[in-house]
């Protein structure tokens, strides 16, 4: 195994999430799913190659005591340290049965309040809009991009995002903008983009905080997954120095890009982690900003429970 492959594989199997460690696992012992199903089958254990396909692609999770016997059997097969994928599970052999076919596992939460310290305010406008805390979702893979301006504010942010449903009848996402200081999110523009369209919006004025409810064009069941894009355009605030994003669940990928204006060049860009707001902030070093493109970015394979971003200095 590579230095590179066994570094990324002892990160998932640290962070998860647990398709991504098994197939990493996977791809590191070269055993193609067809041996693997084989050897399974000479310990007593009757697992589908499509079922073993699901679990690697993050389409079905594991969950029945049968399932939850393979899993184990694969750390032994795959040479992993004892436990290292079940735990990944979150609690999955605690769901009283429920089969892979069924509600879809949810992934360990973090409140929101010890992510972000506008916690409060996000949380009634939630309220007001009359949704559920857990909107049912948590995100498979997300690529956002943010510019900043000329004036070094920031003008706008889009994402792409790609989520799967955790339960049935699920057909709406909340998305949460917090501006700079000096925000007037009364002037905020909530652009729906591909497989949604705008609902309702509420903001709050002292914080700078926007919510914006986006409609999906299907209505999901446990385990779907659906790609939807959205954005904001503020350009109101004042001079900008870092972006953050906070995030209640782990799994899944999320990659940040930041463009900067010809004409508002940063001297120094670095990525950063956080645990919650109060937590100390670690540095996981600085970014070089790209030729003519101007741009900064770092990709997070596995997220866990915090808070990711990247900083900036001007002078």
């Amino acid at each position: 195994m590579e230095h590179t492959e066994a570094a990324d594989l002892a990160q998932l199997l640290r962070a998860g999430p647990f398709h991504l460690a098994l197939r990493a696992a996977l791809t590191a012992r070269g055993l193609p799913l067809q041996r693997v199903q084989h050897h399974l089958a000479h310990r007593g254990i009757r697992v589908g190659v499509t079922s073993l396909c699901y679990w690697q692609q993050g389409a079905r999770r594991p969950q029945r005591p049968e399932s939850l016997k393979a899993v184990r059997a694969l750390e032994e097969l795959l040479e992993l340290p004892r436990g290292s994928l079940i735990r990944l599970l979150d609690g999955a052999a605690d769901t009283g049965g429920t089969g892979e076919r069924g509600e879809a596992a949810r992934p360990a939460a973090r409140a929101y309040r010890s992510l972000v310290e506008t916690s409060g305010v996000v949380e009634r406008l939630i309220a007001d809009l009359g949704l559920p805390a857990d909107g049912g979702l948590h995100t498979v893979g997300h690529h956002e991009r943010v510019r900043i301006g000329a004036e070094r504010q920031l003008v706008a942010r889009d994402s792409l995002h790609v989520v799967r449903a955790h339960r049935d009848g699920v057909d709406r996402y909340v998305a949460i903008h917090h501006g700079d200081p000096g925000c007037a999110p009364d002037r905020v523009v909530v652009r729906a983009g591909d497989n949604c369209r705008t609902g309702r919006v509420r903001w709050h004025r002292e914080t700078g905080v926007v919510v914006a409810e986006l409609l999906f064009d299907a209505r999901l069941r446990a385990g779907d997954t659906y790609v939807f894009g959205y954005g904001f355009e503020d350009g109101t605030g004042g001079q900008s120095a870092e972006y953050v994003r906070g995030f209640s669940f782990a799994g899944g990928q999320y990659v940040l890009q930041v463009g900067f204006h010809e004409e508002a060049l940063p001297v120094r860009c670095r990525r950063f982690a956080q645990a919650s707001a109060g937590a100390p902030r670690g540095t996981r070093g600085d970014l070089t900003l790209s030729g003519r493109h101007r741009t900064v970015h770092f990709v997070e394979q596995g997220v866990r429970p915090g808070l990711l971003g990247i900083g900036w200095d001007w002078d």
